[in-house]
C-alpha cells in the first residue's frame, strides 16, 4: 500500500512498510553524514554534526578574502609587493633592543627565510631597507628602514586606518583580543597542519582509485535516534 495524503489535515498516511522504507533511508542519509564529517575531534563537532566548523571555514575564507585585498590595496599604495609591504612594515617596528634579521622576519610572517631574503635584497635595492652587521653577532645582519621607507610607510598609515577600522570595527576590546590569542595559537600549528595534508595526499594517491577511503566511525547516538 503506497503512502496517501490527507488533504484536509495536509499529514502522509503511510503503511508499516513504507515506514519501513522510510527508515532505511533515514539510516542511509545519516550514515552518509557520517561518512561526510570534517573533522572527528569532539571540540570541534556539534555532536554529531560539523555544522558549526563548516560555517566557521565559509565565514573564515571569506573575510580572508577581505584581507587579501586590502593587502593588496596597501601594497599597490606604497609600489611593493604584498610580501615585501609585509617585510618592511616588521622591520619598520623592530626595536634597538630586538632587531629584524632574516631569520626573525621569517619566523614573525610565517615565510620560508630563502624567500625572505630574496624580498629583503629587492627592499634593499629600492633603497627602502637598510642593513648592518649586528653589534653583538657579526655572523648576522640586521634591517632597518630608511627615510624613504619611513616616508612611506606614513603615507600608507593615514590610507591604513579607516580601512582597518572598517574590518575590525565589530569586534569589543575584549574580543578583539581574544581573537587575537586564537589566530596566533591557529596560525602557530597551520604549517603542520598543512604537512599532514601534503603526506595524506601523497599517500592516498599511492594507493589504487578502487581502494575506498576508510569511513568515519559510527555515531552510536546518531544510530539510535534513527532507529526510535
Amino acid at each position: 500500500m503506497a503512502c496517501q495524503s490527507d488533504s484536509r489535515a495536509r499529514d502522509v498516511v503511510c503503511s508499516p512498510r513504507c515506514g519501513k522504507l522510510m527508515e532505511i533511508k533515514e539510516n542511509e542519509r545519516l550514515a552518509v553524514l557520517d561518512v561526510l564529517l570534517t573533522a572527528s575531534k569532539p571540540e570541534l563537532l556539534d555532536g554529531n554534526s560539523d555544522r558549526t566548523l563548516r560555517g566557521l571555514l565559509y565565514d573564515y575564507f571569506a573575510f580572508g578574502r577581505s584581507l587579501e585585498a586590502a593587502r593588496a590595496q596597501f601594497a599597490s599604495f606604497v609600489d611593493l609587493s604584498p610580501t615585501q609591504y609585509l617585510i618592511l612594515i616588521a622591520v619598520a617596528h623592530s626595536t634597538q633592543d630586538e632587531p629584524m634579521g632574516i631569520n626573525q622576519i621569517a619566523a614573525r610572517l610565517y615565510l620560508s627565510g630563502a624567500f625572505v631574503t630574496i624580498e629583503v635584497n629587492k627592499l634593499v635595492s629600492s633603497g627602502l631597507i637598510e642593513k648592518s652587521t649586528h653589534p653583538s653577532d657579526g655572523r648576522r645582519v640586521q634591517l632597518a628602514v630608511t627615510r624613504e621607507g619611513v616616508n612611506r610607510l606614513t603615507r600608507l598609515a593615514a590610507f591604513q586606518r579607516p580601512v582597518n577600522d572598517a574590518l575590525f570595527g565589530t569586534l569589543t576590546r575584549e574580543e578583539f583580543k581574544v581573537l587575537s590569542q586564537l589566530l596566533a595559537r591557529l596560525a602557530a600549528g597551520g604549517d603542520d597542519a598543512v604537512k599532514l595534508a601534503e603526506h595524506i595526499a601523497t599517500t592516498i594517491g599511492r594507493e589504487t582509485s578502487t581502494s575506498p577511503l576508510p569511513a568515519a566511525p559510527p555515531t552510536r547516538q546518531r544510530r539510535k535516534s534513527a532507529n526510535r
